[in-house]
């Protein structure tokens, strides 16, 4: 039969085609055996179509066989034997070639060395070999061709020269749309978004038709722009075009694009509309679900793309687990990580370094490390990730451990590692470090580097290190004058802010919210209302930020923190649309700064019109729970807190933590606390204070080396906490040696909270001469929480000379200060010294001055009762009465002896003692001892610190009447349960 009759085409159509139609790879086998055994003539025609069809189907070597074989050769020969090596990867072999063709005396042809370029740009490591030809190509005349000049564009746009492709499209003689195209993604790849929308602007008044590959890549650069008015305008040419559901490529650009506007229901249209799809476009969808938290969606789609038995890959993972970067969602990624290694995905890289990432985002710090410590082979990503998890985890001497094994290992290193490493330095000495690494590596001039060194001098109070750095910076944008003028906000500076700001607006840029926010973050006094925050309040108004959810939100804190809460209360009532960010800040305004139960009536409001509450509205109602210690209202919202799934949010379990800690229940911190791996420094932060409050003082400082040995780093409050419980505990040495680690070892500031519990430490111990040296020798001014703490150590231990002085300079810093007079009146009183006591009496009568009143509450059945000082208006009067007198025998039968110097009146000691039993903590002791259930904790609270006698009384009746009870003073908790007290008698 003569093959123009064969029923089958691609043999039927062999005479005029050769072997370029074939598509079938035992069909050209079957045609290459007749032509070898002369059946059919191999003419050159012949043999050049089966070189293609053999490096089509990858059989390079046969279609090197067929060429060495040829007598007579031609250009396509060489070309097709070219295009084979590159299109099958062989780009050695392809150079190799080249210089064969030279040896030959073959001169190349331009499309040859448009196909050698390729090679070079593909290969990613032969960089030299690409310029040779570069020069091969001016040598011959080769520049202008559009071939050659596009592939030569492209190979230099992928390694990040721009302003050499720039001048090779310029040589260009008539460049086609592929040319105009490799343009655009040169500019796109290397963040020239601009240049690219003006490429495309320019080819629209073209006559030059844009194809499916420009479409993708101005679909790609809209959608890292951000700018979606540009977006849509693209969107409508492509529907004109039909290119949105007939071309796969274009469609899947508009799925990311839609992903990077966060419009996911937009992404999701293109894509149901799209006739055909492909991997990647599965893979578009997840990530830009996955992108903008869409968990449900995110996981619908990954298993419908596998019913569908589209071919997952390591994208499409890499793509699903952000979605699983959550607490919440944590089993879910889990799950995947079981698939990864069942896929064999777990040596790949890039799956490795999301799995570092989710673990991280879903608080699972452990995972995170064991992915890291057990990847066979890890990119700069993966050591940037880790370094980045441990930051945000915490642990910031972990990250610079890291940073100073990656530098040993010499791997390369970027502007992302130095920003990472810069944001780990815990103190002033590691950033000046860091820093002189950052000028080692020649990164010192990048903006990304230069504005977190402007952040982070910032946070160490270093404001004019920060204005240095910021004034040799060679470009500066907007984020750097954010940086400078949060720095000043944050040291509350805010003529230095508004001079930051004034800068910005003489250097040409446009401010933003996070500017104005920034500046408003610096009024933190009544003091700077009219001068700075009102005239910001004003710029925001003209410059049409009054709309902004975040300036909204900052304006109600800033009116509130300059004493103006009405204010913050009226522009939040008149928004027109109040959302989370704007409920919470008018939260946090009254909690902060108005009458805590006003707080808890906005919780109820939220509940009720709706409103989501988030971690942070939670976290500012269990904090204000916790200052008003109302354990009933606390345990509710715990319980809601559990319904909602927000249980084991970092935040939120740290302030559930902090609210028990704070209303006394110890046991239910530890019921709630994670296990040492998994806690933050916040956590073991709350655990050391609460213990510390609770008289668990050796129980805090283990707690503190325990936190040691995982590799956390104290911070300003670890040591405030610490140094409190060592100052409670009388542990005078312990606290000593932890205030010269704090500034030697762990490099912590000194600041005032830890010379206060300094000074209280040498106080309670009676080193009073110690401490009013410690005072002179202060790095910080004292302040009068100083002064006070030395007054009341004086009174303890009865020294009226160091007391007076004490009381001077309280009295010097505030001349309406109470406090310095009833201290110093106990002090009088505890030396017997009533002639004094009664001339601080009458000074205070003179300054219209009153002593606060002594009182306790209790609550019970959701009812607080208050007493006082001998209360006689309680309608159960006479039973707590009779109760009292029945806890004086009973105290006395077992040996109780009182002490009537906490008795400081001037009267007998058997009115003394009366006036003793007539504290307001022993009335609220009877009142309960009456109403409490039988076996139930009496929680009695005390706005003044509890007296000695009391506490002695408190320890009998525990163990008389076989009940726990619960004192919260001023200074912290009491826990009296058979006899004893967990402060061990010292407080």
């Amino acid at each position: 039969m003569p093959l123009q009759d064969h029923p089958n085409p691609q043999v039927s159509r062999f005479l005029q085609k050769g072997f370029s139609e074939i598509t079938e790879g035992i069909v050209g086998k079957a045609l290459h055996a007749l032509c070898v055994k002369g059946v059919i003539q191999l003419s050159t025609f012949y043999t050049n179509t089966l070189i293609n069809m053999y490096s089509k189907f990858g059989s390079i070597r046969h279609a090197q066989h067929v060429f060495d074989k040829m007598l007579d050769r031609n250009d396509a020969s060489w070309n097709n034997m070219m295009s084979g090596f590159v299109r099958v990867g062989w780009y050695h072999e392809a150079m190799k070639f080249f210089c064969y063709m030279f040896e030959n005396g073959v001169r190349p042809s331009s499309y040859v060395v448009a196909s050698l370029v390729t090679a070079c740009d593909r290969s990613g490591c032969m960089t030299e070999g690409a310029l040779q030809i570069h020069g091969y190509v001016v040598k011959c005349g080769f520049m202008s061709n559009v071939f050659v000049g596009t592939s030569l564009l492209h190979f230099y746009g992928t390694h990040g020269s721009v302003s050499e492709a720039n001048k090779l499209f310029e040589e260009i003689e008539e460049p086609n749309i592929v040319s105009w195209t490799s343009l655009m993604v040169c500019y796109a790849d290397n963040g020239h978004t601009t240049e690219v929308l003006n490429i495309y602007r320019h080819l629209r008044q073209t006559a030059l038709i844009c194809n499916e590959n420009t479409m993708a890549t101005v679909i790609r650069t809209c959608g890292m722009f951000g700018d979606t008015t540009l977006g849509y305008q693209i969107l409508g040419d492509v529907v004109k075009s039909g290119l949105d559901t007939c071309s796969v490529s274009v469609a899947n650009s508009l799925i990311s694009m839609f992903g990077n506007y966060d419009s996911v229901d937009e992404a999701s249209r293109v894509f149901n509309n799209m006739k055909e799809q492909d991997t990647i476009s599965w893979n578009s969808i997840i990530t830009a679900t996955a992108h903008n938290g869409c968990f449900e969606e995110s996981l619908g789609h990954f298993f419908w793309m596998r019913r569908t038995h589209t071919r997952t890959n390591y994208i499409t993972i890499s793509a699903l687990l952000p979605a699983c970067g959550s607490a919440q969602h944590l089993k879910w990624g889990k799950g995947i990580h079981g698939l990864i290694i069942k896929s064999g995905l777990e040596s790949n890289v890039c799956v490795c370094n999301s799995l570092l990432s989710m673990y991280s985002q879903a608080g699972s710090p452990e995972d995170a490390e064991f992915v890291f410590h057990t990847m066979l082979e890890r990119d700069l990503i993966s050591w940037n990730s880790m370094m980045a998890s441990h930051v945000e985890g915490g642990k910031y001497s972990h990250a610079v451990r890291l940073l100073i094994e990656m530098l040993k290992t010499r791997k390369a290193t970027n502007y992302v590692t130095f920003t990472t490493a810069l944001s780990a330095c815990y103190n002033l000495g590691k950033l000046k470090i860091a820093h002189a690494f950052v000028v080692h590596y020649g990164l010192h001039h990048n903006l990304i580097i230069g504005n977190t060194l402007v952040t982070m001098y910032g946070k160490f109070g270093l404001m004019a290190e920060a204005q240095k750095v910021c004034k040799i910076m060679p470009e500066r944008d907007v984020v750097t004058w954010n940086a400078l003028i949060g720095g000043h906000a944050d040291n509350t500076d805010p003529n230095a802010a508004l001079e930051s700001f004034n800068l910005l607006r003489r250097e040409g840029l446009l401010s933003n919210y996070i500017t104005i926010v920034n500046l408003l973050g610096a009024c933190l006094s009544p003091d700077y209302l009219l001068k700075h925050g009102m005239p910001i309040h004003a710029h925001i108004v003209v410059a049409g930020f009054e709309l902004n959810t975040y300036v909204q939100s900052s304006l109600i804190t800033m009116y509130a923190q300059c004493g103006n809460l009405n204010a913050s209360n009226f522009i939040f009532d008149v928004l027109a649309n109040k959302n989370s960010s704007t409920w919470n800040a008018i939260l946090s305004a009254n909690a902060h700064y108005g009458p805590g139960e006003e707080a808890l009536k906005f919780i109820a409001r939220m509940r009720n019109d709706g409103v989501d509450l988030d971690q942070f509205s939670f976290s500012v109602a269990l904090a204000t729970i916790g200052n008003l210690t109302v354990l009933d209202e606390g345990q509710q919202l715990h319980s809601w807190i559990i319904k909602l799934g927000f249980e084991s949010n970092e935040y939120v379990l740290n302030a559930t933590m902090d609210m028990y800690g704070k209303c006394g229940e110890i046991d239910d911190v530890f019921k709630i606390l994670p296990l040492p791996k998994s806690r933050s420094q916040r956590s073991w932060n709350i655990l050391i204070s609460a213990l510390a409050r609770h008289g668990f003082f050796r129980q805090a400082t283990k707690a503190f080396q325990e936190m040691l040995d995982i590799g956390l780093r104290p911070d300003h409050v670890t040591f405030v906490s610490l140094l409190s419980a060592c100052s409670h505990g009388g542990l005078v040495d312990e606290g000593l040696a932890y205030f010269s680690l704090m500034t030697t070892e762990f490099g912590v500031p000194t600041g005032i909270e830890h010379c206060v519990c300094i000074i209280d430490l040498l106080g309670r111990s009676g080193r009073l001469a110690e401490a009013e040296a410690f005072i002179d020798e202060m790095p910080v001014p004292p302040n009068d929480l100083v002064w006070r703490s030395l007054l009341a150590a004086c009174k303890i231990h009865g020294n009226l000379e160091l007391g007076r002085k004490a009381a001077d300079h309280l009295l010097e810093l505030d001349s309406s200060d109470d406090s310095a007079y009833v201290l110093y009146s106990n002090v009088c009183a505890s030396t017997q010294r009533w002639g004094d006591v009664e001339i601080v009496r009458k000074q205070m009568e003179s300054h219209s001055l009153k002593k606060k009143p002594a009182c306790s509450w209790i609550k019970l059945k959701n009812k607080v009762t208050t007493f006082g000082m001998g209360d006689q208006f309680h309608t159960q009067t006479a039973q707590i009465h009779a109760k009292l007198e029945e806890l004086r025998k009973m105290t006395r039968e077992e040996g109780y002896v009182p002490d009537t110097s906490y008795a400081l009146q001037d009267t007998d000691e058997e009115q003394k003692e009366h006036n003793l039993w007539n504290h307001s903590e022993r009335i609220a002791l009877a009142f309960g001892l009456i109403n409490c259930p039988e076996g139930s904790t009496i929680r009695i609270y005390k706005n003044l610190r509890v007296c000695g006698d009391c506490h002695s009384v408190f320890k009998l009746v525990s163990k008389i009447v076989g009940r726990k009870i619960t004192v919260r003073d001023s200074y912290r908790f009491h826990h009296f349960n058979g006899g004893k007290c967990s402060c061990s008698d010292y407080w």
